[in-house]
């Protein structure tokens, strides 16, 4: 039977080993990512945006530090235990030096973003839950980084939180994502394993076409310098949520 989101200890994300393995350089595939959002992001005036949210925030600090070009506040919404503790540290005032790199990237391609990384990060607040969690139309922008394919083996609950994901935004807010395509259940570290949904662009683009305006879904390479979890690459997303349906 496939592994649903409720079915997993996230207490117990393997932190150091995530960000070992994913995060303490940066690899060809995220500073793609980062360049397809700063393009995103460079269209909107500072400080316009009244409130972000990053929607399972982890201990991924890029999307916080994109975000903080337009936004006056950014909650990262985060369930696990291990997760929040990471962003408690890291929004404490002394975060990792593993991420200047990020953070230089992303204000060379946008100087909209804070001149240090620490106020890049002072918007932030650490918000405890998760996307069922969230308010429907509480947030101006929603970011999502590679959370709704790797929180479930099932293609219906991936797909809920893909809606969920648009509904935190009022109609008409801003929304950007990333997600690993074609990812399977995988493994972080020596042995702990985690559910994974195999979804690719024609899969995204469906789930999204009904729910967005002026979407657009392009496809970044499998990067070799990743640990090889199976996937084929990455696929990431810009749109406008549509309008809400009359009851």
């Amino acid at each position: 039977m496939a592994v649903l989101n409720d079915d997993v200890n996230w207490d117990s994300w393997p932190v150091e080993d995530y960000l070992s393995e994913n995060y303490r350089e940066l690899h060809p595939a995220d500073a793609a990512v980062i360049t397809h959002h700063c393009a995103f992001y460079r269209e909107l005036a500072p400080g316009s945006i009244g409130r972000s949210v990053e929607v399972g925030a982890g201990p991924n600090l890029y999307p916080l530090i994109l975000a903080s070009a337009a936004s006056r506040r950014i909650d990262a919404v985060e369930a696990g235990a291990s997760n929040a503790a990471y962003l408690e540290r890291q929004l404490s005032g002394s975060p990792d030096r593993s991420w200047l790199p990020f953070h230089e990237l992303c204000r060379s391609l946008n100087p909209d973003v804070p001149e240090t990384l620490e106020r890049s990060l002072s918007a932030v607040r650490l918000v405890h839950g998760d996307l069922r969690s969230l308010t429907p139309g509480g947030y101006d922008l929603a970011s999502m980084h590679f959370v709704a394919e790797g929180a479930t083996e099932d293609i219906e609950e991936f797909k809920d939180f893909c809606r969920r994901f648009v509904r935190c935004v009022a109609p008409g807010g801003l929304l950007v994502a990333a997600f690993m395509e074609n990812m399977p259940t995988y493994r972080i570290g020596a042995a702990s394993r985690w559910p994974g949904c195999p979804v690719d662009t024609e899969i995204i683009t469906e789930v999204f076409t009904s729910l967005t305006d002026q979407l657009t879904v392009s496809h970044i390479e499998s990067d070799p310098t990743l640990p090889d979890y199976g996937d084929s690459g990455m696929v990431v997303l810009t749109g406008v949520a549509a309008a809400r349906p009359a009851a």
